[in-house]
C-alpha cells in the first residue's frame, strides 16, 4: 500500500526534475520587471498578473521539455554529459513522453495567451505566437535554432524584452520605450544563463555536431561574451539612471555585483577539460539573474511610488 501511493510522488519529482523547474525564476523575474514598469502606469490590470506569470511558467517549462527531447535524440546529452535534465539519459523518463509533455504545456501557455488577447487585442497575441513559436523551435523540429549557433540572440529577444514588453503590455494596455530599454539587462543575463551552459558543453556539443554560439567562438571567446554579457546588464542601468529613463533607485542592482564577481571569477578560469569545476554555472547566472532581477524590480517599484 505504501509502494503503490509513494510511485505517483516520485513519478512527480521526476517530472519536476525534467522541467527544471529551478530556472523558472528566468522566466518569472520578467514578468516582474514589467510588473513593477506598469506601477506608474494610468490603469492597470492587476488582475491579469497571475495569467501572465503561469503562462510564462508554461512556455518555459514547455520549451525545457521539447529541449531534452531533441538534444536527446541527437545525441547531445549522452552519459557523462552535464546538459539537460538527466531524465532521459538516465531512463527515467521516455522520449516521446517528454515530447508529449513539452506539447502540452506549450499548448497550456498558448491557451492563456489567447485568453489574455481576447481581454488586450491583437498585439498580445502576436507577442504569444512568437513566445510559443520560440519555444518550440528552441529545439524541435524541424529548425532547432538552439543547435546553429542562433540560440543567444533569439533567447535575448524572447526572454528580455519580448516577456517584458508583453508583461507590461497585458497589465498596462499599451507599450512605451522605457520598458524596451528596462529589457535590456533582463535580456543579457538571461543570455549569460544559456551561455554559461554552452560554454560548460563546449567539447560534448562540438563531438555531438552541435553549434552554440559558445563553441563558434572557442573556450577564450566564449568566456569574453560571459564576461560582456554580465557587465552590459550593470553598465545598461547606470546608463538607464543618467538619462533618467528609469529612476535612481534602480541602483540598487549595484548590490548584486558580489555574486556576478564571483561567477566571472569561476568562468574566467574554466578549461575545457575540467568542465566539472563550472557543472553548475548555468544555476549560479540563474541565482545572479534572479537577484539582479529582484533588485530591478524594487528600484522600478520604489521610483513609482517615491
Amino acid at each position: 500500500m505504501n509502494d503503490q501511493a509513494a510511485k505517483p510522488a516520485v513519478r512527480w519529482t521526476v517530472w519536476l526534475r525534467a522541467v527544471r523547474a529551478f530556472s523558472f525564476t528566468a522566466s518569472l523575474m520578467p514578468v516582474l520587471v514589467g510588473a513593477m514598469l506598469a506601477v506608474s502606469a494610468e490603469s492597470v490590470r492587476w488582475e491579469l498578473l497571475p495569467l501572465v506569470a503561469l503562462a510564462s511558467v508554461l512556455l518555459h517549462a514547455g520549451t525545457n521539455l521539447v529541449s531534452d527531447a531533441g538534444d536527446f535524440a541527437r545525441g547531445v546529452d549522452r552519459e557523462g554529459s552535464h546538459g539537460g535534465s538527466g531524465v532521459l539519459v538516465e531512463g527515467l523518463l521516455a522520449g516521446r513522453a517528454v515530447l508529449r509533455g513539452g506539447l502540452a504545456l506549450l499548448a497550456a501557455g498558448a491557451a492563456l495567451g489567447l485568453v489574455m488577447a481576447w481581454i488586450r487585442g491583437p498585439v498580445v497575441l502576436y507577442l504569444g505566437l512568437a513566445g510559443v513559436g520560440g519555444g518550440y523551435f528552441y529545439g524541435g523540429k524541424p529548425f532547432g535554432y538552439k543547435y546553429i549557433a542562433l540560440g543567444d540572440p533569439l533567447v535575448f529577444a524572447l526572454m528580455g524584452p519580448l516577456m517584458v514588453i508583453g508583461a507590461y503590455y497585458v497589465l498596462a494596455g499599451g507599450f512605451a520605450m522605457r520598458v524596451l530599454y528596462a529589457s535590456l539587462p533582463v535580456g543579457f543575463l538571461v543570455t549569460a544563463i544559456l551561455h554559461a551552459n554552452n560554454l560548460r558543453d563546449i567539447a560534448h556539443d562540438r563531438r555531438a555536431g552541435v553549434r552554440t554560439l559558445a563553441n563558434v567562438l572557442g573556450l577564450t571567446g566564449a568566456k569574453v561574451e560571459y564576461f560582456l554579457l554580465v557587465g552590459a546588464a550593470y553598465v545598461a542601468v547606470i546608463i538607464m539612471v543618467a538619462a533618467e529613463q528609469i529612476g535612481p533607485w534602480c541602483l540598487l542592482v549595484l548590490l548584486s555585483l558580489p555574486v556576478a564577481i564571483r561567477n566571472l571569477h569561476r568562468i574566467g578560469k574554466a578549461r575545457l577539460d575540467a568542465t566539472e569545476r563550472i557543472a553548475t554555472m548555468d544555476v549560479r547566472t540563474a541565482r545572479m539573474h534572479m537577484v539582479f532581477g529582484i533588485l530591478l524590480s524594487a528600484g522600478l517599484g520604489l521610483s513609482a511610488v517615491l
